[in-house]
Formats: C-alpha cells, sequence, structure tokens
C-alpha cells in the first residue's frame, strides 16, 4: 500500500503531460476494508487535483462522491447545498435520491460531534433532516436507503476487479471506481441504524395495519396490509395493489407511497400468501378476490368509496381479473405488462413456453417467495436442454428435472384457452361492461407485450367508447415498470426523450382520475408511442391510426442472393419453397426468434427461409402491429410456426422489430383446435404479433424469416394431432413436409410523411 502511494506521489511529480488521461495503479489492489479505505481517498484527492491541473469537469453529483471519497466531508455538504439550488424543487430541498448522503455527508462532517456514539450520531441527522420533508419526499428518499449494503459491496468488487494487475488507470475509470466505492461506503455506514429510524418516521406519519385479514364469501381469507396518513380529516380513495408476490417490505413501501401522495395505501395477496391460513392458488380465484377486497376497501370508515389499482405483470392481471366482477367501488386501472393467462404465459398463441418453467414453485412453495429455488438459475437453464436431449413429452418435463411440478400438470390440461383461462379475466363481450378509465403501459421488448394489447384491442373491440390509453415505448418486462429506464436494452441505446419514471406517470393518473389534475403530460391520444431512433413520442387515437399504409408483401419463391424477394408484387405464377424438418434431430433447432440482442443479431439461417425486400428509398417510420396470412401445404395434422421481421440497415446490421409464434390449428380461433387436412393447402391467418414503432433510414430494407418451431424454448408439436403435451420423439417417425406457397403474405403498418 505504501508503494501505491508513492506511485501516485510520483504520478503527480512526473507525469504533467498526462495528468489529464492517467493515474498510476500498484500491480495489485488489497480488499483489507482499512488500507484500502486509505487508497481510495489518496486516488480521490488527486482525482480532484488533476481535475484542476486539466480544467477536466466534475458536475457536483460526481463532485461530492469524489469530496466523499477523499474525506473531503465539508466540502461534500457544500456541494450537496449547492445541489439543492440546481436540482430541487421550488424550495430549495434536496431531490429525494441525494437524501441519504446529505444524512451521511452531516455525520462525516462533524455534526453533532458530542453525540457519544455513531448510531446516536446518524439518528440524530436523520431525524433532523428528515423532520423537514413533506411525506412525499420522505417517502421517494427511503426508497434510496433500501439497496442491500452486500449489493453495493458486490458492485464495487466487479469495478474493483476490472483494474487488479493493472499499472495505470484512466481519469474515467478512477471516477467510476470511486463513484461505487462511496455509494458503497455510505451504505456500509447507514446499514446498521436506517431500518429502525425508518420505522421511527413511518409511525410518526402514517397509520399502519400489516396484519389485516379479510374473509371471503366463500370462508377462504386474504391477508392485507393498509397504510394511511395520520392527522388526515378526510376521507379517502384507496389505491390497491393485488399481487401472488409477498414480499413484505417492497410492498410496505408502494403502499407508504401512495400514503404519501394522499391516498390510503393498500396491498391484498393471493390467497394463501402471507398470513392468509389457506393454500396458495395462482390465478383462479384472484378476480373473486380482489373484487370482494375492493368491496371491503370501500366501506371502511376511513374510505371515500373509491378504489383504484395500479401494478405489474402479475399485478396487471389481477386488476382485469378483478373488473371481470364489476365491483362499483373500483374507479380506474393501471396495469403495467399485465400477464393473461393463457394467452401470454404459461402459453401464446396455444403453444406453452419454457420461460417461468420455475415460477409456480417460486410463487407456491411456502407462504412468501421461495428464492432460494427460483434463483438456481443453472438448473432451469439446463432443464430446457435436458428435456430437449430427452425426446420425452412436454408432459414429462418435470420427471427430467426429478420435482412434480403441479400447477403446469394443471394448466397442460388446457391447451385450448377454454372456460379455464376465459373464467379468469373479461371475455369478449365482458369488456363491453368496462367503462371505467384504464391506463396500460407496457414496451415493444417486453415477453407479455401480447398480453397487454389483447386486453387493449378486445376492450376497443366490445366497447368502441372505451377510455383506454397506452403509453409504450422501447422497454422488456421490469423496464416498462421502472421508475428509471435503463439507458441501453440488449445492445439498443434509447433514445433521451423515451425516458419516463413509471410510478410518477401512475400517480399523476391517480391524481387526475381522483382529485381532477390534468392527465400525465405524456397522454395527448390514446396510444402514446415512443418512435425508435426519431427521439419523438407520436400519439394516435388508435393502433390503426398509428400508420397512414400498410404494406402487403409476398414472400417469394424468386431469389434475391442468398434470401428470397419480399415483394409487394402478387405472384404471377404459382409457386412454392420446400422444407423439410426431422424432429428426432436433436442436434439442431429451428425458428431463432427471441430479440435479443436487438440491435445487430445474426440469427441462425441455416434452416427455414428468409424473405428481403427492396431498399427503401426515403425514411418511412414502421409503427403498430403486423400481421399476415401463410398459405402452407403439409403432411401432417398440425405444425408451430415462427415469423420474424427485421429491419436490414444501410450498413448491413439487423435491427429486430417483431415475431409472431403459433400454433397452426388455433389460428383462427385459440379456443378451438382446428386440425389441418394433410396434403391440403392450408390459410393460417395471424395478427397476434409485437407492436413496435422504429423510424427506418433511407436505403434500410425489410427481412423476414419463416420456419418451424423446433426448439429447447416451447413444446414441439410432432404434427400427429393428439394433445401436443402427450408427443415425444416415438412420433418423429416421418419427417415434417411442407409446401410454403408463394402467395402467403405479411402486413406491415408504415407512417410516410406528407400522405
Amino acid at each position: 500500500m505504501k508503494n501505491f502511494l508513492f506511485l501516485l506521489l510520483i504520478c503527480v511529480a512526473t507525469h504533467t503531460s498526462v495528468v489529464a488521461t492517467e493515474l498510476v495503479l500498484p500491480e495489485s489492489m488489497t480488499k483489507d476494508d482499512t488500507a484500502l479505505a486509505a487508497s481510495m481517498q489518496q486516488l480521490a484527492k488527486q482525482v480532484l487535483t488533476l481535475c484542476e491541473q486539466s480544467a477536466c469537469h466534475l458536475d457536483n453529483d460526481m463532485l461530492f462522491r469524489v469530496q466523499s471519497a477523499a474525506g473531503l466531508h465539508g466540502k461534500a455538504l457544500l456541494t450537496l447545498e449547492q445541489l439543492k439550488k440546481i436540482k430541487g424543487d421550488d424550495n430549495g430541498e434536496l431531490i429525494a435520491s441525494l437524501v441519504p448522503f446529505y444524512v451521511v455527508a452531516q455525520v462525516q462532517n462533524g455534526l453533532w460531534s458530542n453525540e457519544p456514539s455513531l448510531k446516536r450520531v446518524f439518528s440524530q441527522a436523520f431525524r433532523t433532516v428528515f423532520a423537514s420533508l413533506d411525506n412525499k419526499r420522505a417517502s421517494k428518499a427511503i426508497q434510496w436507503f433500501k439497496r442491500d449494503v452486500k449489493e453495493t459491496h458486490q458492485a464495487f468488487d466487479l469495478v474493483l476487479e476490472k483494474h487488479k494487475h493493472k499499472t495505470k488507470i484512466s481519469r474515467v475509470a478512477a471516477i467510476e471506481l470511486l463513484r461505487h466505492f462511496q455509494h458503497y461506503q455510505a451504505h456500509q455506514l447507514w446499514a446498521p441504524f436506517v431500518g429502525s429510524l425508518i420505522a421511527e418516521d413511518d409511525d410518526k406519519r402514517y397509520i399502519i395495519d400489516k396484519n389485516v385479514l379479510i374473509k371471503m364469501p366463500d370462508g377462504a381469507h386474504v391477508a392485507a396490509m393498509i397504510v394511511r396518513p395520520k392527522n388526515n380529516k378526510k376521507t379517502l380513495p384507496t389505491l390497491l395493489n393485488f399481487t401472488i408476490y409477498h414480499n413484505a417490505e417492497k410492498e410496505f413501501s408502494k403502499i407508504r407511497e401512495s400514503a404519501a401522495r394522499g391516498y390510503a395505501g393498500a396491498v391484498a395477496y393471493t390467497r394463501g400468501k402471507g398470513h392468509s391460513p389457506d393454500i396458495p392458488i395462482p390465478y383462479e380465484h384472484d378476480g373473486e378476490d380482489a373484487s370482494n377486497v375492493i368491496n371491503w376497501l370501500s366501506k371502511q370508515r376511513w374510505s371515500d368509496g373509491r378504489v383504484g389499482m395500479f401494478g405489474g405483470s402479475y399485478d396487471g392481471f389481477t386488476q382485469w381479473a378483478a373488473l371481470k366482477h364489476l365491483p362499483p367501488a373500483l374507479k380506474t386501472i393501471v396495469p403495467y405488462v399485465a400477464n393473461n393467462p393463457g394467452d401470454g404465459l404459461p402459453m401464446e398463441n396455444n403453444i406453452f413456453l419454457f420461460v417461468n418453467y420455475a415460477w409456480p414453485f417460486y410463487t407456491t412453495n411456502n407462504k412468501t417467495l421461495d428464492n432460494e429455488i427460483y434463483s438456481d438459475h443453472k438448473r432451469w437453464n439446463e432443464l430446457n436442454e435436458k428435456w430437449y436431449q430427452s425426446g420425452k413429452s412436454y408432459r414429462e418435463v418435470d420427471s427430467v428435472d426429478g420435482l412434480e411440478n403441479k400447477w403446469l400438470q394443471r394448466w397442460l390440461l388446457h391447451p385450448s384457452y377454454d372456460k379455464y383461462w376465459q373464467n379468469m379475466v373479461p371475455y369478449k363481450d365482458e369488456f363491453a361492461k368496462v367503462n371505467i378509465p384504464v391506463l396500460t403501459i407496457t414496451g415493444y421488448y417486453d415477453d407479455g407485450q401480447q398480453s397487454a394489447l389483447h386486453y387493449l384491442k378486445e376492450h376497443y373491440k366490445y366497447n368502441s367508447n372505451a377510455e383506454h390509453y397506452l403509453l409504450i415505448g422501447p422497454y422488456d418486462h421490469f423496464g416498462a415498470q421502472a421508475v428509471k429506464k435503463s439507458s441501453t436494452l440488449r445492445s439498443y441505446t434509447i433514445d433521451p426523450v423515451a425516458h419516463f419514471d413509471t410510478s410518477e406517470i401512475t400517480y399523476q393518473w391517480m391524481d387526475h382520475i381522483f382529485y381532477g389534475a390534468q392527465k400525465p403530460s405524456l397522454l395527448k391520444d390514446k396510444i402514446n408511442y415512443q418512435v425508435m431512433g426519431s427521439n419523438e413520442w407520436k400519439h394516435a387515437p388508435s393502433i390503426e391510426k398509428q400508420s397512414n399504409e400498410v404494406l402487403t408483401l409476398y414472400l417469394s419463391n424468386l431469389k434475391s442472393g442468398d434470401k428470397n424477394q419480399l415483394t409487394s408484387a402478387y405472384p404471377s405464377e404459382s409457386g412454392f419453397l420446400y422444407q423439410e424438418v426431422d424432429f428426432s434431430d436433436r442436434k439442431t433447432s429451428n425458428n431463432d426468434y427471441y430479440p435479443y440482442p436487438i440491435v445487430g443479431k445474426k440469427p441462425d439461417l441455416s434452416n427455414g427461409y428468409s424473405f428481403i425486400s427492396a431498399p427503401f428509398d426515403t425514411e418511412i417510420e414502421v409503427s403498430g402491429t403486423f400481421s399476415g396470412e401463410i398459405k402452407a401445404t403439409i403432411n401432417k395434422k398440425d405444425m408451430d410456426i415462427g415469423v420474424v421481421l427485421y429491419e436490414v440497415m444501410p450498413n448491413g446490421a439487423l435491427f429486430h422489430l417483431s415475431y409472431f409464434l403459433g400454433r397452426a390449428s388455433y389460428a383462427k380461433d385459440m379456443s378451438k383446435r382446428s386440425l389441418l387436412t394433410p396434403y391440403k393447402v392450408t390459410s393460417i391467418p395471424f395478427d397476434k404479433t409485437r407492436m413496435v414503432s422504429r423510424k427506418l433510414s433511407k436505403g434500410s430494407r425489410l427481412l423476414v424469416t419463416l420456419n418451424i418451431n423446433k426448439n429447447s424454448f416451447a413444446q414441439i408439436n410432432y404434427g400427429t394431432g393428439k394433445d401436443v403435451s402427450d408427443e415425444n420423439i416415438s412420433d418423429a417417425k416421418e419427417p415434417l413436409q411442407i409446401k410454403w406457397h408463394n402467395n402467403s403474405s405479411i402486413n406491415v403498418p408504415i407512417y410516410r410523411e406528407g400522405e
């Protein structure tokens, strides 16, 4: 360590030509906390000196972190005070994300130095700072205290690991290292004390009941928690989260935020979760249970009789499940990336998928969540391939794993979208009765987007006057729900304008519904979508109005280089492309459809067919959901197909736009299987594809891939006509033979300026 400090001093004294770029590091860096802290302190001081000498810029947000790491706590506190004026609100208060560091800076700067212990010093600083915060700001600030100290330590170690055994570090890398160190150091300081202080602060602000048990008409019980602001003289609307994910601390944070915003915050759990004495049952009772909880909440003396719901994924499903029962107190829902059981997970377009195979264990093994089994990623990742290689039927997949998956077995009894699934959420004309405002939030790369759009489309199909808004952009399942969007998604850097705070939008919406505030500014029309590559949001009254033209393109049997033509001209002569798929071959797979990465993917085109269009002579925008009709003749009774839509950029790189995955026998009615007639031309229409909006530059082309779905990520449809879950490799005796007819087509919605 002495050598490290000596080298740093030498760096300043003799390397003035590189002061703006490099610092010298020792051959190895110790992880001893005391020595490492001293090293980081010296490194931080050198960064500050170098920036002064070379006039490099550190914004105040980074400056206070480097100052803190350098042990210059007085200066760090002054910098944070300055940030009040730059990033704070009109009252000059500190933004929530910086409040924890403001508390730490006061402690480190020696305020309350007469206190005999760090605990008492930190407690005094915490209480003083939080006494100046209103409920909303305090609730937001608390979230920034919550990250586990182990996580921040691991994040720091990952960055530190990059520089082991190196002799130099760039200034930029040094600043990154110091930022992670300062974050870890602060968390390490407050971790032992902050939990009890947050609870103390909560007790001052809220009326909290964590042990509510609501009896259902059939005798079952639903566990709930409720938080209300203290000293409130008026009755309040209630915001409800209904979830199977029992994580009391996480859910309490959500409902605290609702209470801080002037609502009663409530969370209720799927029956059997939490302190409910029943057995956990996913999906089947959530609709009626959520409806009964809403009725119960509306009758409490502190309630004004109105309830709103919000939340994502499963919690999005429970909102629609409640609406099936039309509880009169429910006035609005805000579902993010909402699942539709039976039409998203565990199956999509009647194909059962492996994704979330372990989910039933995670959610039903105990009263909370079985994190241990769910986090065994190696086990679940390997199970796909083990099953694929075994040749066993999909119904036997749990025998390959060795642990019975009873919920999967239950769902496999319902391969059609039958009454089992239909009874869970509104179905067909039941949507006509949904007359409350809805805000749906999802992403172009949300795996469950199909479900979210199903609710939207069905709502408008059966209720033309529906007040249903959509907010969608370049996000995945978790990004669409996030307060802060990741700047990069699967190699795609999202446009700056695409960033928004999902939680903030939700509360703006609730304030609009319950308190008459303005709608969120992003919601300028019913369909609100970010056009990737344009740094622009657009707004349309319907999905159809996102485009002003539909390109109908045919999957030609004529060659275009090593691909086939994707052409606007109807084929002058009938023709076909022949494909043969051997289901007994487990050395290869078919249908590389998943959008990972989004940009620059090199899909496996060794089987199936690809079709490429002519270059566009102007910029265009692809906006909406593509559809199509595949004309095929096969020698069997069924098949699963995949259709993927890409942009081929002028530089030749691919941009994944959207895809379809579906079972031919359910193409016309997902509730009723209609087997194909062997050797007869069959029409397979499809429209349940992912919505996308993307600006294509001049010279870009469209690429479509068409293939049979045979891989380790889903059921294998051998085409016998039996229940696909019962088919196995013994049904693979005769290969699937397909003629893809050249009058097959896709329809791509586009927008051209000036039309």
